[in-house]
């Protein structure tokens, strides 16, 4: 027989370390962000003969008329392909947050709807969770249109279970591959920041967002997502940086080898198309060499910080969810000796997927910000559509808000 009730962040936790969609969104530290902005947190589950099957954790926001929003971040924790569990914790939770003044409940499944390729296309005998998603709807649940979800409902993943970097590379588009080969060969690093670095992340982050027109995060959830996750290696902030003396050094020593190469040519015709292409090889170097003299002088330093990521690593993947450049030193690429350095340090512990997380919906359609998707396309792997956000309304007062935020200009 199930029983709906509350349980203690202790059985929720083991419970959610255990389960298939498990992520980071609804780890418990989730839960103690959330705090930080007067949301509540309660943990409700189902057990069946004293065991847990189901759980989700309730943030709970107090709105107009003492009323309150619930959201279970990547919630429920459960087999969805269960009707008759799905159906019962629902309706128990209905009537559980009507006792606790709700108005509205959200959830946005880790859940995915229909299996897609590397273009977007849907995979014909794949994956299909539509039933999930009818069931859903026949509980009352209301879906959000994407542009409006909270969470990411698009993502773009690479497999990493059974396959190692050589294989990876090799599966790469070339172009991304050389563009890897090419960042490692100009010296550029890639350093793991402490937390009283984490402005110089901020910074990078700023620069990116005015450009791309974006908000973005405060200082202060940088350095919350760092107290709550870093103890246990689960999020990790990174710094690109190129020391442009070096730099320089083995741009000098490659022309060389070209102008050592030119002069062993003889002056037979054949021999024409080959020093032109060396040549224009060594004005190539010559033009880098100097706009980094330029730099240093105009910097004062030799080393210049490129760019920064942020990385959630929380098995079964790591996810790429944050990260930004200055614009000015975009042309190094690298963004793409990230990925490689996080791709590399997932295989090595274990995480069965490099998750490059969001790109826009239908990608197929190439949409605005189809530059995105292509970045990560070139790594290969497949895009993956979850089945999105939903709104259970629980009270009248649900439409009453509508209006309300609608009125105001929100969702």
């Amino acid at each position: 027989m199930m029983k709906f009730q509350e349980i203690t962040e202790k059985e929720y936790r083991e419970f959610w370390e255990n389960h298939p969609l498990k992520t980071f969104l609804s780890a418990p530290e989730i839960s103690k962000l959330r705090e930080k902005s007067n949301w509540t947190t309660t943990y409700v589950g189902v057990k069946e003969d004293k065991k847990l099957v189901a759980a989700t954790m309730l943030l709970g926001h107090k709105r107009h008329f003492g009323k309150w929003e619930f959201y279970s971040p990547r919630g429920y924790l459960l087999d969805f392909q269960n009707k008759e569990l799905v159906d019962f914790f629902t309706k128990e939770l209905k009537r559980y947050l009507k006792d606790h003044k709700g108005y509205i409940l959200r959830i946005d499944p880790y859940v995915h709807f229909k299996q897609r390729d590397i273009d977007g296309n849907i995979v014909e005998g794949g994956e299909d969770n539509s039933s999930v998603v009818e069931n859903l709807k026949s509980l009352g649940f209301k879906r959000v249109p994407t542009k409006e979800m909270e969470q990411v409902g698009w993502m773009f993943s690479l497999d990493l279970e059974g396959k190692d970097e050589e294989q990876i590379l090799k599966e790469m588009k070339p172009n991304t591959r050389n563009t890897i080969r090419k960042a490692e060969k100009f010296g550029i690093t890639v350093n793991e920041i402490s937390y009283d670095e984490l402005e110089r992340f901020q910074s990078i982050m700023e620069e990116t967002s005015q450009r791309k027109g974006f908000a973005n995060r405060r200082l202060s959830y940088y350095q919350e997502m760092y107290n709550l996750f870093h103890e246990k290696n689960e999020v990790k902030f990174f710094i690109t940086e190129l020391n442009l003396k070096n730099y320089v050094e083995g741009l000098k020593e490659e022309r060389k080898e070209k102008e050592e190469k030119i002069n062993s040519l003889s002056d037979a015709k054949y021999n024409d198309g080959a020093k032109k292409n060396l040549t224009n090889e060594m004005e190539s170097i010559d033009k880098r060499i100097k706009e980094s003299e330029e730099i240093m002088e105009e910097k004062k330093t030799d080393v210049i910080t490129l760019s920064g990521s942020m990385f959630m690593l929380i098995q079964p993947e790591v996810i790429y969810l944050s990260s930004g450049n200055y614009e000015e030193f975009m042309k190094f690429n690298s963004q793409y000796l990230i990925q490689w350095e996080l791709i590399k340090y997932g295989i090595e512990n274990g995480f069965k997927k490099h998750n490059f997380y969001g790109i826009p919906e239908n990608i197929n359609e190439h949409p605005k910000d189809y530059g995105i998707y292509e970045f990560k396309r070139g790594f290969n792997g497949y895009v993956e559509e979850l089945i999105g956000e939903y709104e259970l309304p629980i009270t009248w007062h649900y439409y009453l808000m509508k209006i309300i935020h609608k009125i105001r200009g929100g969702k």
